[in-house]
């Protein structure tokens, strides 16, 4: 099996190919943050596509751009920060995670590894916590 067609990428973990799609339509939306439900489907899809059908180096390639919009919205002092959060945390876990991979996928990621960690900590700097730090209600049954 050849190096592009490894499949072992995909066993990294879900949260990307879960949390993505809601996220990255948001940071594609209008202002307001709320993004109509076709645009939600379409990142699904394509999100969807990209792990079904696609390589490592098309997914890094996505998470790139979902990086690029990240550290826009972190430089815009307008924009919501909780979908960048969302987006930023997620793909920022997910390219520390390479490192356990065979290739070069985590050294070639290293630089949006940084501008993501510059980019979350503006972004919680507004005040929106980190996922991580966040707590989930407990069951009361």
């Amino acid at each position: 099996m050849s190096a592009r067609r490894n499949p072992v990428w995909l066993g990294l973990t879900p949260e990307p190919e879960q949390e993505l799609p809601a996220a990255v339509a948001a940071l594609r939306a209008p202002a307001d943050g709320r993004p109509p439900p076709d645009l939600v489907a379409a990142e699904r899809h394509r999100v969807q596509r990209l792990v079904l059908r696609g390589t490592q180096g098309g997914w890094l390639r996505y998470l790139r751009e979902v990086t690029d919009l990240v550290v826009a919205a972190a430089a815009s002092a307008t924009a919501d920060p909780r979908p960048a959060l969302v987006a930023g945390e997620v793909v920022l876990d997910h390219h520390r995670m390479l490192i356990g991979l065979p290739g070069t996928a985590y050294a070639r990621t290293a630089a949006q590894r940084r501008a993501l960690e510059t980019a979350l900590a503006r972004l919680r700097a507004r005040g929106c916590p980190a996922l991580s730090d966040r707590t989930e209600p407990r069951s009361t049954v």
